[in-house]
């Protein structure tokens, strides 16, 4: 209740342009949902990928690691979609009627089914040795191209965003929060490229 008093005194009419308006209107716990998805869904993703490639220990410590990263972004991504929810009920707007948040749905039920199937074949009770080792490319496969899902979702959602705030002439197509939010697309791409690349280059011997 706080957060949200404060919200909207910064936002007030006299600081409608201003940046700090914009920025707090992003972090309130009622338009949370961006900050939960692109700070803890898509970062904890990238940190669980490159797990294998980036901590020492043995084969069972970064499996642990992995599923428990993987784990807590799925129920950021949960939360995030909660609290979308939770704002547009409260707005009186539509939900599920575009197409970020299809792909963000997709995505996350995507996301949750192949970490169950991962805990039942790599952790608990786990699959034969042989089994592991043929499901493992398709694993990955499937991890990636969920991965690229949720980055087209961040940039389908950053636009959305975009365009409602111009629509409603809150901000200006050459403002500085709308540059703020096309170099956080641009960097979100950069970002999930190199994260692609580091997880798919050979290991070196």
């Amino acid at each position: 209740m706080a957060t949200m008093k404060r919200t909207k005194a910064l936002c007030s009419p006299r600081h409608a342009q201003s940046f700090r308006c914009f920025a707090f209107a992003w972090i309130g716990f009622e338009q949370a949902h961006p900050v939960l998805m692109v700070v803890g869904y898509i970062v904890l993703t990238s940190e669980a990928i490159l797990v294998f490639r980036g901590v020492h220990g043995t084969k069972s410590y970064k499996k642990a690691v992995h599923l428990t990263i993987q784990g807590l972004g799925f129920w950021m991504a949960v939360f995030g979609i909660w609290a979308a929810l939770r704002f547009h009920n409260a707005k009186g707007i539509d939900n599920f009627y575009s197409l970020h948040s299809w792909l963000g749905i997709t995505t996350v039920l995507l996301f949750g089914l192949q970490w169950i199937c991962a805990y039942a074949i790599y952790w608990y009770p786990g699959a034969a040795g042989k089994t592991r080792t043929s499901v493992l490319p398709w694993h990955v496969f499937m991890g990636l191209i969920i991965y690229c899902m949720a980055l087209g979702t961040a940039e389908t959602g950053l636009l959305e965003k975009l365009t409602f705030l111009m629509m409603n002439k809150v901000i200006g197509r050459f403002s500085l929060e709308a540059l703020f939010v096309n170099s956080i697309g641009l960097l979100l791409i950069v970002y999930g490229a190199l994260v692609i690349l580091a997880s798919t280059l050979p290991k070196a011997t």
